[in-house]
């Protein structure tokens, strides 16, 4: 057969387009190799409006795939617009991160998870494919797809709702959750960005299928009216910092910014009794604000008030019912970002907004800036180890799904600037690294220090929502 490939390597500039051009370099050469025409740009197209500018100079007939690759991050909005054009089916590429410790160069897997999620809810047919082209097996899965050979695989996937009984006391916190639901309200304070299609919400069917409602605020009416605060009003939420934060300049000007918005939108809290908050994060804050939103972000969920970056409603939802039902906990929410096979493990992370309390103790919570916008104040850690649930509140066209894995926490070294975890899994990495691109599973993922995987189980089995489990434990069950 013949195999007419176009190559899109897409990428955006906050990362570090030299690590990603050497990624697109190679990829090229593979991709010569593989493919009988290939149809490429000579660069990474950094816009959406550059990839479709590059697809109308193309002849785009009789295309087999097309490989769209994640040189780094990079939301859907691009892939969105392709596949309105493009019918062919879609290679979805991530590439590893070129090392580990300081900067995320890439974040090159967070794009491919969010394009992957975005093909699923579009019914659009995708693969997904996790590696650097110099690996054999990255050539062997390539070379099978592009000559029509799919793979038979296991699916390292366990849909559970009937097969765990959980205990009285447990049954009893579940029922107490699902009522709980109905007193969730989310304050989302500005749209989210464009192409992260996984952060929005469907709110008649929030309310109808879990109770959750959702308050919308003007984020710009927000920074004007943040800064106009009285000094005696916001100085309190510096005080209250300084006593989390290792080593934080009260006096530095994204310090302050953070006490007034943080003070600000406390108010609304309190007015509109919010139990929680999604916040969009960037570019604005950046822009307009001139500081970044975690700060404020990690003190929330500090104090009980469950907050998620880049206006995702349904991580939100999530870390809170992480937080009923783990007795109060601090959840996280982050991106997975790397894959360590050695370890059976994987990274969480974000830029930094971790709960102060979810520092590894050996180092504290700690001020940063931004890794790629260099602006503060962050947090800036590795988090504390122990055993851990990840969870996510998914939403599809279907319908509510529920995901949940299980892992520990390891003591390692903070992976990346911002705040990150590494985590063993409970099942086979690599199996549930393709599982969870292939089931098309949000890029961000909920996680909480409790062992809490029964009763989530049981809370999708009370409100009959398929639950995904991926551990040990289920393995045992279903074998």
């Amino acid at each position: 057969m013949v195999n007419k490939i176009v190559y899109i390597p897409i990428g955006r500039k906050t990362f570090d387009l030299k690590a990603a051009e050497e990624q697109r370099e190679q990829s090229s050469k593979l991709l010569h190799e593989l493919a009988d025409t290939l149809i490429e740009p000579n660069e990474i197209i950094t816009s959406t409006e550059d990839v479709m500018d590059f697809l109308n100079t193309e002849d785009l007939n009789d295309i087999s795939y097309v490989v769209y690759q994640h040189a780094t991050f990079a939301d859907a909005a691009a892939v969105e617009e392709l596949i309105q054009v493009v019918k062919a089916p879609i290679i979805v590429w991530s590439v590893r991160e070129p090392s580990v410790g300081g900067r995320l160069r890439l974040n090159s897997l967070t794009g491919g998870n969010a394009t992957s999620h975005h093909l699923k809810a579009a019914k659009h047919p995708y693969v997904f494919v996790f590696g650097n082209a110099g690996e054999s097996r990255v050539k062997e899965i390539l070379s099978n797809y592009l000559n029509g050979v799919q793979e038979e695989k296991e699916r390292n996937v366990k849909t559970i709702n009937t097969l765990i009984e959980v205990n009285t006391k447990q049954k009893s916190e579940v029922e107490k959750v699902i009522k709980d639901l109905q007193n969730i309200k989310i304050g989302v304070f500005g749209d989210h960005p464009p192409g992260f299609f996984f952060s929005g919400t469907n709110e008649e069917k929030l309310g109808e299928q879990l109770g959750v409602s959702v308050k919308f605020f003007d984020l710009n009416e927000a920074f004007e009216k943040c800064v106009e605060l009285p000094k005696e009003k916001w100085i309190g939420a510096i005080e209250r910092a300084e006593k989390q934060v290792i080593g934080l300049n009260r006096s530095d000007e994204t310090v302050e910014r953070f006490a007034q918005f943080t003070t600000y939108v406390k108010e609304q809290i309190d007015q509109e009794e919010l139990t929680g908050t999604a916040v969009r994060c960037y570019p604005e804050f950046f822009n307009k604000l001139g500081s970044a939103a975690c700060s404020t972000l990690s003190q929330f969920t500090e104090d009980g008030i469950v907050s998620a970056c880049e206006s995702d409603i349904h991580g939100a939802i999530s870390m809170s019912i992480l937080q009923q039902l783990s007795g109060g906990s601090a959840p996280y929410l982050g991106d997975m970002v790397h894959v360590n096979e050695e370890s059976n493990s994987v990274v969480f992370w974000h830029c930094g907004a971790g709960a102060y309390s979810l520092a590894n103790p050996k180092t504290g919570a700690r001020p940063g800036v931004h890794p790629n916008r260099k602006l503060g104040f962050t947090m800036e850690f590795g988090l504390k180890p122990g055993k851990v649930t990840i969870f996510r509140v998914s939403y599809t066209p279907e319908g509510y799904r529920m995901l949940i894995m299980s892992g520990e926490a390891l003591d390692t070294p903070q992976r990346f600037n911002g705040t990150s975890v590494e985590v063993e899994l409970g099942t086979n990495v690599t199996d549930t690294l393709y599982d969870l691109m292939d089931e098309g599973f949000e890029p961000h993922y909920a996680l909480v220090y409790a062992d809490i995987t029964d009763e989530l189980i049981e809370l999708g089995k009370q409100l009959n929502i398929e639950t995904v489990v991926y551990n040990s434990r289920s393995e045992e069950v279903l074998s």
